[in-house]
């Protein structure tokens, strides 16, 4: 009978273990966001939003 114990303790385990992975990424993106629109509002930029400098000298 310790069979269908570590099966399901395995799949709980590994089921506990995505949803912490999922939180953790969505919890760190939000905090991400906020610090890129904190920087964003002290008026540093992304270089990917700098206008392209004219390269025609």
């Amino acid at each position: 009978m310790t069979h269908p114990f570590y099966v399901y303790g395995s799949y709980g385990f590994a089921a506990a273990m995505i949803i912490t992975v999922i939180a953790w990424t969505w919890i760190d993106g939000r905090l991400r966001r906020k610090e890129m629109a904190a920087l964003e509002a002290s008026g540093i930029r992304r270089r990917s939003q700098r206008a392209p400098k004219d390269k025609a000298q």
